[in-house]
């Protein structure tokens, strides 16, 4: 079972400690990165939690880390930190659907807020079979290959049926789930079946 993970993404280990610290003393798993090519390299579709980024960074800037997650499929909500803020900055991060923009320094209660906020955009155990019962047998088979990240092409000679069908099963299956994306289905899935 995958347990919920703040990722966090900073290039001063002074923060990144702090910020790892004070999250555990409140019950939450952490994991820490100096770079977001760290972040990247290691980043799975199956991780569960949110993610604290930096926005300046050497390198691949937070906001530019939570641009290529979401090209990849990532559906992990985002927190940005910075000690720089600015408008255009912020406003870039919620275009990009952030959760929350903290200035540095941060109060503990505003990190705290901002994590809670973001597991309440993640699906729960208990919602998961309410948002998955109502698929059809057809519909739950091409969920389920579409979680295990089959292209429509191949899920279709799989079950027989066109690639055209399987774009209108994934389609129902994405409106009656309400899933966003792919990667939130496949999190949908196994919370039901847990």
């Amino acid at each position: 079972m995958l347990h919920k993970t703040v990722f966090i993404v900073d290039d001063d280990p002074a923060v990144r400690d702090a910020t790892s610290l004070l999250l555990s003393l409140h019950g939450h798993r952490s994991a820490t990165f100096s770079c977001a090519e760290d972040l990247l390299a290691a980043w799975t579709p199956q991780w569960l939690g949110c993610l604290v980024l930096d926005v300046r960074m050497p390198g691949i800037s937070g906001l530019a880390l939570q641009k290529e997650l979401g090209r990849r499929g990532s559906r992990l909500p985002v927190i940005i930190i910075t000690a720089h803020g600015d408008v255009a900055a912020a406003r870039e991060a919620f275009l990009a659907d952030a959760v929350d923009f903290l200035e540095k320094p941060f109060t503990p209660e505003a990190l705290l807020a901002a994590v809670e906020a973001a597991w309440r955009r993640l699906p729960t155990a208990a919602e998961a079979p309410a948002r998955t019962e109502r698929l059809t047998a057809r519909e739950r088979e091409v969920a389920v290959l579409l979680a295990q990240g089959m292209p429509n092409r191949e899920i279709g000679e799989r079950l027989g049926i066109s690639p055209r069908t399987v774009e209108v099963h994934k389609a129902r299956v994405m409106d009656k789930t309400g899933a966003r994306h792919v990667v939130e289905l496949a999190r949908l899935l196994e919370a039901s079946s847990e």
